[in-house]
């Protein structure tokens, strides 16, 4: 699978949607991507990880500075995760409870529970 991602607005959210493997080679895509949400003044933000099956720890070292940058703007952060074993993006969930970061993240299982706020920068 091609490392892919995509980006739309949700409720005032700005939601980027990642597929594939977030890994040493793909992870500065999506670190530039966040980036330039952010450069066009939206501060809430979804990174919808429903389809990453692979995370490595450049992948998580990126998700911890999304939410340091989103953070310093006074923004929101919230990962999109689905719940349990067999699902796809379960994979992520392991890796950052087995990291202990897990607790840093304002994790969600479904899109509409992301954006189910209006947003703070709205």
């Amino acid at each position: 699978m091609v490392f892919k991602v995509t980006g739309d607005e949700q409720g005032g959210w700005s939601v980027l949607h990642v597929a594939g493997e977030l890994d040493l080679v793909t992870s500065p895509v999506l670190r530039q991507r966040v980036h330039d949400v952010v450069a066009q003044g939206r501060h809430d933000l979804v990174l919808d990880l429903s389809e990453v099956f692979f995370c490595d720890s450049s992948g998580v070292g990126v998700l911890i500075a999304a939410r340091r940058l989103i953070r310093s703007c006074q923004g929101r952060l919230r990962l999109l995760l689905p719940a349990g074993g067999a699902e796809e993006g379960s994979h992520v969930n392991r890796v950052l409870g087995a990291l202990g970061v897990r607790r840093l993240f304002d994790v969600r299982p479904d899109l509409a529970s992301a954006v189910d706020e209006e947003p703070l920068s709205a």
